[in-house]
């Protein structure tokens, strides 16, 4: 991958990190706010309900956040853009895609058939 390319993945990489990390400061208040009186059992299963949700959501941006710095590491390491399975360099328009990649398409679709296989 050239420098250029490289620059452009990590302002990319490096703001939508920064966005997490911001979003993820500010959210931290609502889930540790203290349960509120619901009398009725149904409100009771609906903020149950929305704070699993919402919980399944800080996860998710925690391991998003977790590949971000992955990245930027390989961008460091003039190792971005590679496939971790067969070496070859992914298409810039799968990087456009999913930044956080670590698999070309060939490679990624054969994980996907082996777990389909597999039944995972």
């Amino acid at each position: 991958m050239d420098a250029k390319n490289r620059e452009h993945f990590r302002a990319l990489l490096t703001e939508r990190l920064e966005n997490l990390i911001r979003e993820a400061e500010s959210g931290v208040g609502e889930l540790v706010s203290e349960k509120e009186n619901l009398p009725d059992s149904i409100d009771l299963a609906t903020h149950e309900s929305d704070r699993d949700f919402s919980l399944r959501m800080k996860d998710r941006e925690r391991k998003l956040i977790y590949k971000i710095r992955k990245a930027l590491v390989k961008i460091d390491e003039d190792e971005y853009g590679e496939c971790e399975v067969c070496g070859e360099e992914i298409s810039i328009g799968r990087l456009m895609a999913r930044p956080v990649t670590t698999h070309c398409i060939d490679c990624k679709t054969e994980a996907e058939q082996q777990e389909r296989v597999r039944g995972i």
